[in-house]
Parts: C-alpha cells; structure tokens; sequence
C-alpha cells in the first residue's frame, strides 16, 4: 500500500492540494492558489466558464509544482459546489480536461474531517484539545464544530466570506445580517446546553490564519505554517488588522493576503469577530490545519492500516 496520499479541497474561494505522508503523519508538499469559484455564484446560481478555467490552470500548475497522478489524488469539493445548479456538467468537464475525480461532499462531512485535522494539529502543538469550539470560515459557508472529548456537534452555516461579500455591498447591510447570523448561531450554541467558559476557541482558515501571520510580521510571500500554528489571535489584533487594511492601498492589502482575497478579507474579519461575541472569548487558538489535512488524515486512518 503507497504511504503517500495526495488530497485536494476545492473551496468556494481557494484550491489547496497537499501530498502527505501516511506513516509519519507528515506533510511532504502542498500547493494552494485562490481559483474565486464562488465569483458571481450569488447572482447566477452557477459556476462561471471564467472560474472553471481558473479552477483547470490551478490543477495543472499543481501537478507541475507536487509532480502527482490527478486521478490518484482524493479530491473534495465544498458550499460553492453544493449550490451550483450546474455542478454535475462542471465535476465532469474536469474530469475530462486534467483527470480529477471530486466528491461534493455536504457541510457535516466538512466539518468532520476539518475536525479530525485539528485535533491532529492540537495534538501536534501540544495544546488540550478535549473541549473547544472550532470555527472555520469559508468562502461559501461557516462551520462551527463544539468538541466535548471524543464527542461533537456541528453545524454548517450558509454563510461565507465571498457569498457575503458578493451579496452585500452596502456595509450597513452586511451588519444586519451579520446580526441575524449572531443569533443563528446563538441558537445552535444555547441548544446544545454547554458553559462555553469551559471551552477554548480554535480557528482555521485563511481569515484567522491571515491575521496571525500580519501579527507574527509575515505577509502572503513570507507565511509560515508552521510559526503561524498555534498562535494566539485576540480581539486587539482583529481590530489592528481591520485598521491596516483600512489605510493601506489595495496593492499593499494584495502584499499582505494575497491576490484574490484583497475584496474578501474585511468581511472575513467581521464574521470573525463576530464569533469571539457570540462565543463571549477574548482570544482564539489558530491553526493552519483545515479539510485538506483532514482528508489526508481519513484516508491514512482508513486505507492505509496493515
């Protein structure tokens, strides 16, 4: 049995592909490139031709960069592909062009998996990792997974930082509904009947990762993973970065997230710290770790046992 894997998650805004080591749970290479797939997806209901050759000229340079087999990787895809009316034609079509075989696979899957990755990476840090709350915030949803021991709960919320963006362009706008989303996520949390004051806060994804980097003095071309991981990100270092961006160009903006995310990143800061309210918390534990890890993980803890 091969002991590498290759996984790839195809997000609503990012395309990350990892090469991971089964036996030593290491990672070997990864790859990862903003593809916008959800661009336009609000208004349409579809993938656009524009974001599907994005999507194809990602793929291809990956392979040149990690040097795989396409139709060996394990390939997920998430919200922006659960929505698209036309999915089906685009899974197929790349299929056909560079050989990757995707799974939509539906928001208790992503978090499950996303979740698996984090505890890895808990443990890895040497952080306890009984009881937190994990918030991961996509381009074309929100998953938070409450973790109590070998157990949790998770809910996938139907919001995201592009879907967000697209459908709000009026900032007062967007505070209403991120005002209505506190309280659906309230109601999630009251439900299920926990003191959160028990609980850490844990964030993945590229908001809380973009923010650890800026405090650790990194930029998009600088980021390391392996410093940003485990970082402590508080509600002072929300407000520093929603104020450097506030003043910065859009070029020097690009410098510090990266291009393709310039538009997304203030409403990725407000749904953030929008969950350090409802959650009640000061500070969270950040890490790089997401779907992509996870699906590694699965896949090592189920196909590769002796």
């Amino acid at each position: 049995m091969n002991q590498e894997i290759v996984t790839i998650d195809l997000g609503s805004n990012s395309f990350r592909v990892l090469k991971y080591d089964c036996k030593n749970h290491k990672i070997i290479s990864e790859y990862n490139e903003v593809v916008g797939m959800a661009d336009g997806l609000v208004d349409t209901g579809i993938i656009s031709e524009e974001a599907i050759q994005r999507v194809i000229k990602a793929i291809s340079h990956s392979i040149e960069v990690i040097n795989y087999n396409p139709s060996d990787a394990v390939c997920v895809t998430t919200a922006a592909m659960r929505k698209a009316s036309n999915n089906k034609e685009v899974l197929e079509y790349l299929k056909e062009k560079v050989g990757t075989s995707f799974s939509i696979i539906d928001g208790n899957e992503e978090a499950r998996l996303t979740l698996l990755a984090v505890k890895y990476a808990l443990k890895r840090e040497k952080i306890n990792s009984e009881k937190f709350v994990l918030l991961d915030i996509g381009g074309g949803s929100t998953e938070i997974i409450v973790n109590t021991n070998d157990k949790y709960e998770a809910h996938s919320f139907d919001f995201g930082i592009v879907t967000m963006t697209q459908k709000y362009l009026k900032h007062i706008d967007l505070h209403n509904d991120l005002d209505n989303r506190k309280n659906e996520i309230k109601r999630f949390l009251d439900s299920l009947n926990i003191d959160l004051k028990d609980y850490s806060f844990v964030a993945t994804a590229g908001t809380p990762t973009t923010i650890a980097a800026i405090k650790l003095g990194q930029d998009f071309f600088s980021y390391d993973r392996n410093i940003v991981n485990g970082t402590i990100v508080n509600l002072e270092d929300i407000s520093n970065s929603l104020n450097i961006f506030k003043n910065l160009s859009k070029e020097d903006i690009s410098k510090l997230v990266g291009r393709g995310r310039v538009e997304f990143i203030e409403v990725g800061i407000f749904i953030y710290k929008m969950i350090f309210e409802v959650l009640d918390k000061n500070e969270s534990i950040v890490l790089d770790d997401g779907l992509r890890e996870g699906v590694a993980i699965n896949y090592c803890e189920t196909k590769c046992k002796d």
